[in-house]
């Protein structure tokens, strides 16, 4: 025996509730808009799919919870379990994070990493002394920009030696 409509409704429905956090209003609009299109499809009627553009797409949740501890969930498909997202982000929304960061009024700084992942990446740079690393790095680029700049200014550059037109520079 085929499935009515609103059967059909309530299971598509509940599996996309299961999956995003909805309010009541968004259940019930949600609810109206997927027995719509079923009722379309079986009168035959085709509507024209929507294009949402990128600019007005609503979080699928506050940018506050999709940082959580252990993974960091994608404000614009509602998936989550990433340690980071902006590999997510290139391949199944071809956006870039500081694109993200600006659709959904991130501030700049924000990580799009899972707190245990920056953590732990802290940990282990601290562990292995590259803030030191990196400041003995800098001085000695430097102290090597500052002893090549007196000699580039005492040196003159050779002159260019022009070719005729129709050759080929050796």
């Amino acid at each position: 025996m085929p499935a009515t409509l609103t059967e059909l409704t309530a299971s598509i429905v509940s599996a996309h509730a299961a999956t995003i956090e909805m309010t009541q209003d968004e259940l019930v609009a949600e609810i109206q808009k997927v027995y719509a299109t079923l009722k379309a499809l079986e009168e035959g009627v085709v509507a024209a799919p929507e294009q949402p553009a990128e600019a007005e797409v609503a979080p699928v949740m506050s940018a506050r919870k999709s940082i959580q501890k252990n993974q960091i969930i994608c404000l614009i498909c509602g998936k989550g379990g990433y340690k980071t997202l902006t590999r997510h982000l290139k391949q199944a929304h071809d956006i870039k994070p500081s694109a993200y960061r600006k659709q959904f009024g991130l501030p700049a700084g924000t990580p799009l990493a899972a707190k245990s992942y920056s953590e732990a990446r802290r940990e282990a740079a601290v562990k292995n002394n590259l803030g030191e690393k990196l400041a003995i790095g800098r001085e000695a680029y430097q102290a090597k920009q500052k002893t090549a700049a007196p000699a580039a200014a005492k040196t003159k550059p050779a002159p260019k030696k022009k070719t005729p037109a129709g050759t080929k520079a050796a």
